[in-house]
């Protein structure tokens, strides 16, 4: 292979891959789930044959590296209309303390031991597990930590508080796109009922209507309805 036949080639991968990465969107650079690891590691191994592979024709690089963004962009379609698609693909995020307590099994499906959990609490500022209410591993990798009440900032609420406490949850899905999030609901032990007396409450008939709905900390729901077009 020429020089020339090198760098026309390192130049049509370059162009190709910024105008595909554009088309694609920034999730696939936001943040790195598993189908975005397989993708990136994917198109990473083609661009890599585009350029120094002499068995590997310059149209046949460029194929493939289109046929593989189009099949990225059109399972993200998939991801953003259907929940058990999301699912699939990306997975559930996966709660690993929960009301100050190290939950075990939940760290032995993530293939996670504690001396990894304790080093990805301290990036979040928490040095001991005594001062995290909840930790929720997410699809990405990153790890949320919600730290207790009295280990957190005081806010002016805290000074003038305008209500007793009320029951302190993590603000968990219950509603996705029309559908009861069943998994979620036996967890807080809410019926059905008591979810669809709240939905209608807010004034909609059905939970069909509903593009997401939340329990609050405070045991509230939270209801953003679906656009309708």
């Amino acid at each position: 292979m020429s020089v020339s036949e090198v760098l026309l080639r390192v130049v049509c991968a370059f162009l190709a891959l910024l105008l595909l990465t554009r088309l694609m969107g920034r999730k696939e650079l936001r943040q790195l789930t598993f189908f975005n690891f397989v993708s990136g590691i994917t198109i990473g191994s083609i661009t890599a044959d585009l350029i120094a592979s002499e068995t590997f024709s310059l149209r046949n690089g460029l194929t493939a590296l289109t046929a593989w963004a189009a099949l990225t962009i059109v399972m993200g379609f998939i991801d953003i209309r259907s929940q058990k698609a999301r699912q699939v693909l990306e997975g559930d995020p996966v709660i690993l303390i929960q009301n100050g307590r190290i939950l075990k099994e939940a760290l032995q499906r993530v293939r996670l031991d504690v001396d990894a959990l304790k080093a990805l609490l301290r990036q979040k500022n928490a040095f001991s597990v005594s001062e995290v209410a909840f930790a929720v591993l997410e699809t990405d990798g990153n790890l949320s930590v919600m730290k207790k009440e009295n280990q957190q900032p005081a806010v002016k609420q805290d000074v003038h508080p305008a209500a007793p406490p009320k029951p302190d949850y993590l603000p968990t899905k219950v509603i996705s796109d029309g559908v009861l999030h069943q998994p979620n609901l036996a967890k807080l032990e809410l019926s059905e009922e008591w979810v669809q007396q709240q939905v209608n409450q807010a004034g909609f008939s059905s939970i069909s209507e509903i593009f997401y709905a939340e329990l609050q900390r405070d045991g509230s729901l939270y209801i953003d309805a679906a656009q309708t077009k």
